[in-house]
């Protein structure tokens, strides 16, 4: 049994010793992870997209914050996927896409405006930050005219979102599962709502629908069991 403990405290320490502290994340991209859990990346241009099976270089390290350097255009598909104590995100105004499940499952989020979305953001994609089980608020940018699908589906402790006049689309399932929201604007702009965007919000009492919708999808308010009254307009075909 002392054999095994031996061998097991041997192989975690490797394990240590081979996690790397930097690397590339882009052809003109850099990170260092420092020993705080601070990562930053630097350099210039857009950020390697990633993928549940192709995971980023710091996957699986103690991520606490991240900061991204003033000329990086893209934060790359699941980049910082599951980084579970990951609380703060410094996101400047050169980056213009979020990449798919680029946040997905980081539970220690606790708003977006720890995030600081800025307005050089045009488009949040697929489960940016779905499974942000502690994210309270949202405040989404003018610049953003569309929110893709899942991308804050189960997060559980959003209780209010702001959706701004610069959203044409909420995608399939976009707020699926957030139980703790109980009110939504949906503004002027936004004429389609896809496919189940806020099944499963329990706690969701009133809906209002604006003229500009023409499109609603299937199951959109399915599981809604707290919901009183929707308003929906003629303009829905």
């Amino acid at each position: 049994m002392k054999q095994i403990y031996i061998l097991l405290i041997a192989l975690l320490m490797g394990l240590s010793a081979n996690a790397k502290s930097s690397g590339t994340c882009g052809p003109n991209l850099k990170w260092k992870l420092a020993n705080d859990g601070v990562l930053t990346i630097t350099g210039e241009g857009e950020m390697t997209d990633y993928s549940y099976s192709n995971r980023s270089p710091w996957y699986g390290q103690n991520i606490k914050r991240i900061i991204i350097g003033d000329s990086v255009t893209t934060i790359g598909g699941w980049a910082f996927s599951s980084c579970s104590s990951l609380t703060s995100v410094n996101i400047p105004n050169s980056v213009t896409t979020i990449g798919r499940y680029a946040f997905y499952n980081c539970k220690s989020l606790t708003s977006v405006t720890s995030v600081t979305i800025p307005n050089s953001v045009t488009t949040i994609g697929d489960g940016a930050f779905s499974g942000c089980s502690s994210l309270t608020s949202v405040t989404i940018p003018n610049s953003v005219t569309t929110i893709g699908s899942e991308t804050f589906s189960d997060c559980s402790s959003l209780t209010s979102v702001t959706i701004p006049n610069s959203v044409t689309t909420i995608g399939r399932y976009a707020f699926h599962n957030c139980k703790s929201l109980t009110s939504v604007t949906i503004p002027n702009s936004v004429t389609t709502i896809g496919d189940g965007a806020f099944s499963g919000c329990s706690s969701l009492t009133s809906v209002t629908i604006p003229n500009s919708v023409t499109t609603i999808g299937s199951s959109t308010f399915s599981g809604c069991s707290s919901l009183t009254s929707v308003t929906i307009p003629n303009s829905v075909t």
